[in-house]
């Protein structure tokens, strides 16, 4: 019988189907941050129970950490959660990749940056971006603290019944200046906030087959945004090239390596196989996109205005964001610049932005920050120059984690100003209270940060 991607991947890890409805999936790999995980170790430490694989668990700190650099204030409450991550991956045998390790970064840059994460495996954390994986075909989702608690404990997870399929078929190339962040805010724009939900997404066609690994990664990350419980792509050869590139400590190598791709190229949909639901989307049709509202799906063309409001939730997005029916994109000023995230803080992010920028400057009066997804990224752009490049134009250049994207350790959007931001939820407040957030790809976060308003990136392209 053809089957999808993700019914291979989900079919090859059902340990059992349990009593009253559901199965019980084996995970092969497990990632920890200090937010989601104090409470399950706790439970592990009440129950008297070890983890179960320590191998198959990766740990790191993310959300807490200051990324300017200034040493860690163990009277905050970040500074007791890194504590407390340091103390039960210490006590429980799990390896910690903590601030000022080369190695920490923000949980879903370093899986794929050091080859954690490959093709067909099931990839689960406590938190709901861990859909980022599924750019590789492995089937990652988040979970919640009981769960990450169940997970450490047994290397298995109760899922109540299997998702539905939907398939994304965006036909065409996308344009000069069109990134994959504008890809999928589109997507999100036309299936809508909940258009994805119960459903696990597999983006195919010509568009997405030409995106880097960076840029599939964009993708499946903001599948959430859109309510699906995890995006996929399927494995192939620029796949493999990202896994065999470089030194990733946990990939196969050699002749291991061969023999895996032998089987990674077996999870591409069959031919026949159906899915609950396809779209189709013109990629060549798309120009860059910007959100104007509180959600994903509130996003306009960056050439297009404020739309009159649909519903009582779109009126109320325009009141908090401060703009108005027919009122142009581009004619939001903005106080803030943020390039970072587990949506856009890798490498490639990285120099697409400082290329916009090479030879300009920030505006006046606008705050522009840059944070690396991992202290490797950061060690990484480093060597090539672009710090410089960067901090040559206004911006500032900060250290590994999430940082402004929501709005931790002094990295915050202040009330009633406005961002634009690379990363992955303009909800209310995220960057901060009162804060007014719009999520644009990073060369339209640097042509933003120039202009001092949103702006349109594809002048500043080199022709």
């Amino acid at each position: 019988m053809a089957q999808t991607l993700f019914e291979k991947v989900w079919d090859n890890h059902v340990v059992t189907e349990l009593e009253g409805g559901g199965v019980l999936l084996y995970i092969d790999r497990h990632l920890i941050h200090e937010v989601t995980s104090p409470q399950a170790f706790d439970g592990l430490r009440e129950a008297g129970r070890p983890v179960r694989r320590p191998d198959l668990t990766f740990a790191t700190v993310d959300h807490n950490v200051p990324t300017d650099g200034r040493p860690i204030d163990p009277s905050t409450l970040s500074g007791q959660q890194l504590e407390a991550m340091r103390r039960n991956c210490e006590e429980f045998g799990v390896k910690l990749y903590g601030y000022g390790d080369r190695g920490q970064g923000i949980v879903h840059v370093i899986g794929p940056q050091m080859g954690i994460t490959l093709p067909g495996l099931t990839i689960v954390c406590g938190d709901s971006h861990t859909s980022t994986h599924g750019a590789f075909g492995a089937l990652a989702f988040g979970i919640g603290t009981t769960e990450v608690e169940h997970v450490l404990a047994t290397q298995t997870l109760r899922s109540p019944k299997q998702p539905k399929t939907l398939a994304v078929n965006a036909r065409g190339q996308l344009g000069y200046g069109v990134t994959a962040k504008d890809l999928i805010l589109y997507i999100i724009r036309t299936l809508g906030a909940g258009g994805g939900t119960g459903h696990v997404v597999e983006y195919r066609g010509e568009a997405v087959r030409s995106l880097s690994m960076q840029g599939r990664m964009t993708m499946a990350n903001m599948s959430i945004e859109m309510g699906a419980r995890a995006g996929m792509i399927a494995p192939d050869d620029t796949t493999f090239e990202f896994i065999a590139a470089v030194d990733r400590p946990f990939a196969p190598k050699g002749a291991d390596l061969e023999r895996m791709i032998a089987e990674w190229r077996q999870l591409a949909t069959d031919e026949g196989a159906t899915f609950d639901r396809e779209i189709e989307i013109d990629a060549s049709a798309l120009v860059p996109q910007v959100t104007w509202g509180t959600t994903p799906a509130m996003t306009v063309d960056v050439t297009g205005s404020i739309p009159e409001p649909k519903d009582a939730s779109e009126k109320r997005a325009q009141m908090y964001m401060g703009v108005s029916p027919g009122q142009s994109i581009e004619e939001l000023t903005v106080n803030t610049v943020f390039l970072g995230s587990c949506t856009n803080s890798r490498i490639e992010d990285l120099r697409a932005a400082a290329q916009v920028m090479r030879g300009h400057q920030v505006a006046s009066g606008v705050r522009a920050l840059v944070v690396p997804g991992s202290e490797e990224v950061r060690i990484q752009a480093e060597s090539e120059g672009l710090d410089q490049i960067f901090k040559d134009s206004g911006w500032e250049w900060h250290r590994a984690g999430c940082s402004m994207c929501l709005g931790m350790n002094g990295d915050i959007v202040r009330p009633g100003e406005r961002s634009a931001s690379t990363s992955n939820r303009p909800y209310e407040g995220r960057q901060g209270p009162g804060s007014r957030t719009h999520l644009v790809s990073p060369i339209s976060a640097a042509a933003a940060a120039i202009r001092g308003h949103l702006a349109d990136p594809r002048p500043f392209l080199p022709a």
